[in-house]
């Protein structure tokens, strides 16, 4: 075996070592997508349940709590193309109350308005948990060598929603 024989099959081993790192390490990051956002999911499904209970203890008029009580449940049943209008129109009317808790022309358990604030913090860092999971993703998907050997497979590429940049 000559020296340019080993040579090309060091260049070899070499480059699929790095397509099998590259691989895992894109697997690694779609796998980070998908458990971000089954976080993401749960904390606004719970998001969507303290609303039902803040219209049920509050003393809203029955137009606002119309408007919480309708969000809430389109939010908690929207499909995967409808989720994000539907999380926006949630935010906007948890915003409402949020404001006036403040203003104290809503009486609400003092326990629900904190329960609100924890619930509003943890989705915002799990947005931005999800939102970086999704850009290191696009990183690596859009390198030349992922999409010449197609080393994403048959995963799709991870989406943002809209409602990811307007959130409470």
């Amino acid at each position: 075996m000559n020296f340019q024989t080993l040579v090309i099959i060091l260049f070899v081993v070499l480059i699929g070592w790095y397509l099998s790192f590259s691989a895992s390490r894109l697997d690694r990051l779609h796998h980070k997508v998908e458990t971000s956002w089954a976080t993401l999911d749960a904390l606004l499904q719970q998001r969507a349940a303290l609303a039902h209970e803040i219209v049920a203890e509050s003393n809203l008029d029955p137009a606002t709590a119309y408007l919480i009580s309708s969000s809430a449940t389109a939010a908690r049943n929207a499909n995967i193309i409808e989720r994000s209008s539907a999380e926006s129109v949630l935010s906007e009317s948890l915003k409402l109350v949020q404001g006036a808790a403040i203003d104290h022309s809503l009486e609400l358990p003092s326990d629900l308005l904190v329960e609100l604030s924890d619930i509003t913090g943890k989705v915002k860092i799990a947005i931005n948990i999800h939102l970086e999971a999704v850009n290191a993703t696009r990183n690596v998907r859009s390198k030349p060598l992922i999409r010449l050997f197609r080393l994403a497979g048959k995963a799709p590429a991870p989406i943002r929603y809209a409602f990811e940049d307007d959130i409470l």
